[in-house]
């Protein structure tokens, strides 16, 4: 089962950003902001997939991730 909530490394690899990128993009609004858990910051994995997706750029059609592609 893939994890839900992801640390700031993790998010930005996920995406393949340096950290420091992935804090711009979060910081201009293209990316999400983190939750708070107790002293911990975790950003939503979902949330880190749709926000990459409403990027500008890529191939027509570029809806996310194909749902279907565990059934084949």
């Amino acid at each position: 089962m893939p994890p839900i909530g992801l640390s700031r490394e993790v998010a930005a690899a996920y995406i393949d950003l340096s950290p420091a990128k992935f804090d711009e993009l979060v910081r201009d609004g293209r990316m999400p902001r983190p939750k708070q858990i107790d002293g911990r910051r975790v950003w939503s994995r979902v949330a880190i997939e749709k926000a990459f997706y409403a990027l500008p750029g890529g191939e027509n059609g570029d809806e996310g991730p194909d749902k279907w592609a565990d059934f084949g």
